[in-house]
């Protein structure tokens, strides 16, 4: 084997031969995807990374790798050397060689395979356990191996142009300090310092910010993070982001340089012009247009408040509703008398884990009256205001939600992209960007009784809101922004407090102690002491720009090794117990384990 490779290295990948080739002799290496025994010859489909390419092996041309043809079998990994040759009108349409074979002279094989458990091709529907259990050989398939070098294109494109740009890439640590009250983290015991942990890095935030102080001026770093929290279709326990500082900028020049990167990367990745300066859209105008902070700007529908009108309509429900705090909120569907009775009954249903009692639904008609269970119940002159805040016109269907802001918002913001799907309206294909602006910098955390950060405690008000800070919290806006791409967070960030006067006002709008500063802070703070110069930026999670890059449906099928909904590694079985002798040298002692299912 290694003086075959040695005497013949590959000349070409098993996508790379054409008509231009015929007649030359090349040397190819890969896996047997097929094998045909037509009797006379034998025929394989040869796969690398880069396609397929038909080879022969024909006993009129060498009868001694012929006769080895015989026992290949799908998987066996090996290497041919022989001629390229015309198909002349066997020629296959659907393979990018398909006018090309290699009739072969020599075969080396390499490796045997085993039967794999599942067929190595794309469009399986095998059990997804059963693929992740046996990962190396589901990353052989075409499908998986695209998203991933599209990643990996995208990845490289990053730094060339942030290097391109005066960005040095710097490392932070993984292993830094526990701080106890804030996300949950993995936690690593010191052998070296008994008793004590650090926490796996859920940031690098702390450490970007003393680069800043440092003097850096412009910072990146492609680098993993982890959080030990509960897992969904995009979240994974362990996830990557690009992660960018920059000092002596504001906002829209910092926005600006992200749109370059990203517009740089589709085109270098996928051949795609995205056009910039992205739309810029306040949260406000986020929040009453489409009920949510992230809107897929593919779907043209919007929504409307039509609290006023319904609020002395004659119709008891909206009226009680707002009566105790609520709004209304309306989706019109154009022509929406295409749908049926029982898909708008549906609604209810569908609004049900939203916590909203129900969806009304009321059909225009060609009169601009309404056929709906409650349309005698609604006064003339208010339905009459609805519809022209509404836009409403004959043959469409007038969706409503009464609840509090909250639920109405992200209730109705479900809907509108459930029935944008319903009626084909998504316009699949396009990559829709814009900027998510000026968020609240605080939310009230309802269980905690008390204001937490919006984003983090060192996202600086705006300006004009400093003096609400401890006054009227609720309506300070922050200077921060998410570049959202077809109703997903690409990544978040912010401009930084750097004046230590307003990190202390802040501190006190959150209840946050001199002393807990001091003790989940300190570092940072003292380095603030040292001439910090004004500085912000951003993190994008590289997994999810990976996922919309290639249509993926989930994160998983952008990362090579991912772990399971329960942060398990079925190919591994990862996590696993640690010999009691290990514990004792880390001074780790087990309580009882609970009992695992099954």
């Amino acid at each position: 084997m290694t003086s075959f490779l040695k005497d013949h290295p590959s000349t070409h990948s098993c996508g790379a031969l054409r008509d231009s080739d015929i007649g030359a002799e090349v040397c190819l290496t890969g896996w047997v995807n097929n094998r045909r025994d037509h009797g006379g010859c034998v025929f394989v489909d040869l796969r690398d990374r880069e396609g397929l390419t038909q080879v022969v092996f024909d006993p009129s041309i060498d009868q001694s790798a012929f006769d080895r043809a015989g026992d290949l079998r799908n998987e066996f990994c090996i290497g041919v050397v022989g001629k390229v040759a015309s198909r002349g009108g066997q020629g296959n349409p659907n393979m990018q060689t398909g006018s090309i074979e290699v009739q072969v002279k020599q075969l080396e094989l390499f490796s045997k395979s085993e039967t794999p458990p599942f067929a190595i091709e794309d469009g399986i529907e095998t059990n997804e356990a059963l693929r992740l259990k046996y990962r190396y050989l589901d990353l052989r398939r075409p499908e998986l191996q695209k998203k991933l070098r599209v990643r990996s294109k995208a990845t490289q494109s990053v730094r060339r142009y942030l290097a391109e740009n005066g960005f040095d890439e710097i490392e932070t640590p993984f292993m830094v300090k526990y701080t106890p009250g804030g996300a949950r983290n993995f936690v690593v015991p010191s052998r070296l310092n008994p008793g004590s942990f650090y926490a796996l890095a859920e940031s690098p935030q702390i450490y970007k910010q003393l680069l800043m102080v440092s003097g850096f001026e412009r910072y990146f770093q492609v680098t993993r993070c982890f959080r030990d929290e509960d897992l969904r279709q995009d979240r994974q326990p362990e996830f990557t982001q690009i992660d960018i500082e920059m000092s002596f900028l504001t906002e829209g020049p910092l926005q600006t340089m992200i749109e370059g990167m990203l517009a740089k990367v589709w085109k270098d990745a996928l051949d795609i012009d995205i056009p910039t300066p992205f739309l810029r859209m306040s949260y406000e105008e986020a929040m009453r247009r489409f009920g949510c902070d992230k809107p897929d700007l593919r779907l043209d529908l919007e929504l409307c408040e039509v609290t006023e009108p319904a609020r002395e309509s004659g119709f008891k429900v909206f009226e009680n509703a707002i009566s105790q705090g609520a709004i209304v909120k309306c989706l019109r569907l154009p022509d929406g008398d295409k749908l049926s009775r029982s898909v708008l009954d549906g609604l209810t249903a569908f609004a049900k884990p939203y916590g909203v009692a129900g969806v009304a639904f009321a059909r225009v008609q060609e009169d601009m009256s309404w056929k709906a269970p409650f349309a005698k119940a609604f006064s003339d002159e208010a339905r009459n205001a609805v519809n022209d805040i509404a836009g409403a016109l004959a043959g469409d269907v007038l969706l409503f939600v009464a609840d509090k802001p909250k639920k109405a918002n992200t209730c109705m913001s479900a809907i509108r992209l459930h029935m944008g799907e319903k009626l084909g309206l998504t316009r699949v294909g396009e990559y829709k960007f814009m900027w998510l602006t000026d968020p609240p910098l605080f939310e009230y955390a309802e269980a905690e009784g008390k204001w937490v950060s919006s984003h983090h405690p060192f996202t600086s008000p705006r300006p004009e809101d400093e003096d609400k800070l401890i006054s009227d919290p609720e309506h300070v806006l922050a200077r921060a922004y998410d570049v959202v791409l077809n109703g997903v967070e690409l990544g978040g960030g912010s401009i930084r407090i750097h004046r230590a006067d307003l990190q202390s006002k802040v501190f006190d709008a959150l209840g946050i102690s001199k002393a807990e500063a001091q003790q989940k802070f300190g570092f940072l703070l003292e380095a603030f002491q040292y001439g910090p110069p004004p500085h912000g930026g951003i993190a994008l999670g590289l997994d999810r720009l990976a996922m919309l890059m290639t249509g993926a449906q989930s994160l998983r099928d952008v990362l090579a090794f991912p772990k399971t909904q329960k942060g398990t590694d079925l190919m591994s079985s990862a996590p696993t117990p640690v010999d009691k002798k290990q514990l004792t040298e880390l001074y780790i002692q087990n309580t009882e384990l609970p009992a695992k299912e099954g």
